[in-house]
């Protein structure tokens, strides 16, 4: 974890190396302490990692059963049970799949994105940016050779929008 190192550093603008997957699993887990609500848009080439990202966050958020790629159903719907004792929804949503950005209304998607404290996590949302309404926070994975031992990387570059500053998101305490 020690390998990982901060390219740039603010409050509304991240980039991150994770050399590892022990690396990803702790910026998952440090994510999960974002009072996160709205949309995040996940973006990267095929293999990048959003899915391994999406994983891990459910896991750190607390989510205990099996965490499927929501590819083929474009929406995983989870009820993330708090140690306070609510339930936070948590909707995962794969477009890549996507024909039409209309198609997200035939499924009901705007009532994922109405809900109240619900968190959705949105793999290719950029096949339907001209439907869905800006996102809080954007995430752009993308593969690279880290400079220790060539070994494959991935760059992480977390934007916060203006929705998200409005929340009050603060992207200076996350560190690999």
């Amino acid at each position: 974890m020690c390998d990982g190192q901060s390219i740039e550093n603010s409050k509304y603008l991240k980039t991150l190396i994770l050399n590892s997957e022990q690396d990803t699993q702790s910026l998952a887990e440090q994510l999960a302490t974002l009072p996160l609500t709205g949309s995040v848009w996940l973006a990267g080439d095929l293999g990048a990692g959003k899915t391994t990202l999406t994983r891990y966050w459910l896991q750190a958020l607390g989510h205990t059963g099996a965490v499927k790629s929501p590819t083929y159903t474009l929406v995983e719907p989870y009820s993330i049970h708090r140690k306070d004792g609510s339930t936070k929804p948590v909707y995962h949503a794969d477009l890549y799949r996507l024909q039409d950005p209309e198609e997200l209304s035939f499924i009901g998607f705007d009532e994922y994105l109405d809900e109240p404290e619900a968190l959705v996590i949105i793999e290719w949302a950029s096949r339907a940016d001209s439907y869905l309404p800006p996102p809080t926070l954007f995430i752009d994975m993308t593969q690279s050779v880290s400079d220790v031992n060539n070994i494959e990387a991935r760059q992480v570059q977390l934007r916060v929008s203006k929705a998200g500053q409005a929340q009050g998101l603060d992207l200076s305490q996350l560190i690999i």
